[in-house]
């Protein structure tokens, strides 16, 4: 584990806090990131990250907060809106307010405790392609660019997972409107 995901002071695996897509928008994002992404670097699926790296010695405080927040939500409505060209890559920009102001409220609550990353600015993305050179990423956003049209999805809930160098270990889901599992 790289020392970018450790909190100071805090020993424990970092957490990664990622929207629960329906399964038919999991697996077309899922489809594309196997088709784009470079195959010995694609160890996940498809995901919507919130939070790159919340303290894992926090778990429990955060699992409780997670569970207040999300049995009282809704089911998000989501639109896969926008291709982005990352210079090394392409993502597809997604628009749901109602996930920003669950993240800036959740941000709120842990704002001393986030990295540099996860104090930036929201953007919102599935990362379909990544680290490859800017040519290769051009031809794919290009192609992509020609076909590409915005697509509408469900966001069911949030997943906290353990980063732990390798593909990561769930440690938790929570439904909008439903108990933890």
């Amino acid at each position: 584990m790289t020392d970018f995901y450790r909190q100071a002071g805090d020993e424990a695996a970092p957490l990664i806090l990622t929207a629960l897509m329906e399964d038919a928008a999991a697996q077309r994002f899922d489809l594309m990131r196997r088709a784009y992404f470079p195959p010995e670097r694609n160890k996940i699926a498809a995901h919507l990250t919130m939070f790159h790296a919340l303290p894992g010695s926090a778990l429990g405080d955060l699992e409780d907060e997670l569970a207040e927040r999300c049995w009282r939500m809704e089911a998000i409505e989501a639109r896969a809106a926008e291709l982005r060209f990352t210079g090394h890559g392409v993502a597809i920009g997604i628009d749901a307010p109602p996930l920003e102001a669950l993240r800036i409220g959740i941000a709120q609550s842990w704002l001393d405790r986030l990295t540099a990353q996860d104090r930036q600015r929201y953007r919102p993305h599935v990362t379909v392609q990544n680290k490859v050179s800017p040519e290769r990423a051009r031809k794919t956003f290009d192609a992509l660019q020609s076909v590409f049209e915005p697509w509408s999805f469900l966001i069911e809930g949030v997943e906290l997972w353990h980063y732990r160098g390798g593909p990561w270990e769930r440690a938790a889901t929570f439904p909008f409107g439903g108990a933890p599992a």
